[in-house]
């Protein structure tokens, strides 16, 4: 999500708790994964729980012509997401829309009212999607969206909003998660293709491929992008390493991928299966290895914002959280573990203290989703997510070892 000023600004918390937490759909054999939940900076925030509500959520669902060849634009820090502009209609009018990997429907309306130009068709089929604290239904159309001026959909389908809530400041939500998370959400239809898709099918991408490149919200500039058709390689340090996606479900049905994950050295969490999120704020580990992260880091769990609480001394002892996926090890160095301490008012919490972005995920491991890398992993990672070969990847960037935190 974006915050274009101080006037609307919210912050979005993923919500992984209750059955709907996710795009629920009762007639499906699955539902999809949410987006964030928006809390009201003037009212309590506790961000772990927020985001939580959504980890829950997904592990519900799971049970139940020449080409371009890519094309870049750039995204805005939204402190704990990032959102796009995105153009819709001929002439187009401009929605901003939370950029989702676990969730696939594109959908506006929440606070533009949509415009229907020349190039918009209402389809007669109805649309509804649940994402926990907030949810829209309506109809849906097909029109042209315009991600950039070199990334022109045709016949786009978009869900129009004739109810929403949950969506201050922002007009609904780019998805850009498997397309089967669209199974059920739109009557008389099975699934509805992404804008992925449709780039590709459309001949505009060369490849089914989405490079994301986050930047920590506190630091100098923070600016993001996103490659479709690929990676842009200016963004990065280290060669992209991919790993195929899991087959342990629920976590299948996502981004998922198997991981294990060490703390100063020493396996917190064995290798098991979780996703990657886009719309999860933090970064979310089993109880297990989260009581034994919070015993090494001397975290104390602060209630108004739901996260763990160190002083300085247990700063300076921090040591690195390293993600082994695949063949390769990522770090999250100490700096990274923090929320931005320039931030901290965002949470509710106090301006001088020092909080961890590492939380709970409410139960132990071995339930098929016992993590979730999230804005907190991905803004130190750059990350792409490939359907043309079902896999993953990820490299450094020149944010990975940053101190802006």
């Amino acid at each position: 999500m974006m915050f274009p000023s101080k006037a609307f600004l919210s912050i979005f918390f993923v919500v992984l708790s209750s059955a709907d937490a996710s795009p629920l759909r009762p007639d499906a054999g699955k539902a999809t994964l949410s987006f964030a939940t928006r809390v009201n900076v003037r009212g309590a925030v506790n961000i772990a729980a927020a985001d939580r509500a959504r980890v829950q959520a997904m592990k519900q669902a799971g049970s139940m012509g020449k080409r371009a060849g890519k094309s870049s634009f750039s995204i805005a820090n939204a402190i704990v997401t990032y959102t796009a502009q995105v153009g819709v209609g001929s002439p187009a009018t401009e929605y901003t829309l939370i950029i989702d990997t676990g969730s696939s429907n594109t959908w506006l309306g929440a606070a533009t009212s949509y415009s229907p130009t020349s190039t918009s068709a209402d389809t007669g089929s109805t649309v509804s999607v649940s994402y926990g604290s907030g949810s829209f239904s309506g109809e849906e159309y097909t029109d042209t969206v315009h991600l950039s001026t070199g990334l022109v959909i045709d016949e786009q389908s978009i869900g129009v909003a004739s109810y929403s809530q949950g969506f201050d400041g922002v007009d609904g939500i780019l998805g850009v998660g498997p397309a089967d998370l669209t199974e059920g959400t739109v009557s008389n239809v099975n699934v509805v293709p992404t804008v992925t898709d449709n780039l590709y099918s459309q001949g505009v991408i060369g490849t089914k491929a989405l490079g994301i490149y986050f930047v920590p919200a506190a630091a100098s500039d923070s600016v993001g992008e996103l490659t479709f058709g690929g990676h842009d390689s200016s963004k990065i340090t280290s060669p992209v390493t991919y790993v195929s996606l899991t087959t342990t479900s629920p976590a299948s049905d996502y981004w998922g991928i198997d991981q294990s994950i060490s703390y100063g050295g020493s396996t917190i969490l064995s290798e098991t299966a979780g996703i990657v999120d886009t719309g999860t704020t933090l970064v979310f580990i089993a109880s297990n290895a989260f009581s034994t992260y919070q015993t090494a880091t001397g975290g104390v769990l602060d209630e108004t914002t739901g996260l763990l609480k160190i002083t300085s001394s247990q700063y300076a002892k921090l040591q690195s959280l390293t993600f082994k996926i695949g063949d390769r090890a990522y770090d999250l160095t100490p700096n990274a573990q923090i929320w931005p301490r320039s931030l901290n008012t965002y949470l509710g919490g106090s301006s001088g203290d020092i909080y961890l972005i590492v939380a709970d995920i409410g139960s132990d491991s071995g339930s098929g989703l016992d993590f979730i890398n999230g804005y907190a992993f991905l803004q130190r990672h750059y990350s792409v997510f490939d359907t043309t070969n079902n896999q993953v990847g990820f490299a450094t960037t020149i944010y990975t070892d940053d101190t802006s935190n």
